[in-house]
C-alpha cells in the first residue's frame, strides 16, 4: 500500500514539475510524437524524458526483480497487438492515459475525463475479448 501511495505522490510531483519549468503537460505520447517530427527543436529533453522512463524500470529490475515476476499466457504477438491498439487510441483520443488521465483529470479537463473513461473501458473490453478468443473466460 505504502509502494502505492509513494508512486503517486513522485507521479504527481514529476508532472507537476514538468508544467512548472517546461510549461507543458506529461503526456507521453506527445513526447514521443515530438520526438518522431523532423521540426521539433525541443529534441534533446524529450530524449532525456524518455530515457530516464528506461532507465528508472532497469534501475527497479536490479532493485527489485520480484516486480517482474508475473506468470503470463500472454505472447510476444499479445504484446504487439496491445502496442497497436494503444497507438491507434493515443490517436484517436489525441493523447495517452499520462496526459488525459494524470494530467488532464488533475486539471479536471471534461475532455481528458471522458477520455480516460474511454481508455479503460477499452481496456477492459479488449481483455475479454482477448480472453474469450484464447478460452480463458
Amino acid at each position: 500500500m505504502m509502494s502505492a501511495v509513494l508512486g503517486g505522490v513522485l507521479i504527481g510531483a514529476s508532472v507537476s514539475i514538468m508544467l512548472l519549468f517546461n510549461g507543458r503537460v506529461t503526456g507521453i505520447s506527445g513526447i514521443v510524437g515530438g520526438l518522431l517530427q523532423k521540426a521539433t527543436p525541443d529534441k534533446s529533453w524529450r530524449i532525456f524524458f524518455l530515457l530516464g522512463l528506461l532507465v528508472g524500470g532497469v534501475i527497479l529490475r536490479f532493485l527489485k526483480p520480484q516486480a517482474f515476476m508475473v506468470i503470463t499466457s500472454t505472447t510476444y504477438v499479445d504484446y504487439v497487438m496491445a502496442g497497436l491498439l494503444v497507438g491507434v487510441g493515443t490517436l484517436l483520443g489525441n493523447g495517452c492515459t499520462s496526459g488525459h488521465g494524470v494530467c488532464g483529470i488533475s486539471r479536471f479537463s471534461m475532455r481528458s475525463i471522458i477520455a480516460t473513461i474511454t481508455f479503460i473501458s477499452s481496456g477492459v473490453v479488449s481483455v475479454l475479448i482477448f480472453k474469450m478468443i484464447r478460452g480463458e473466460l
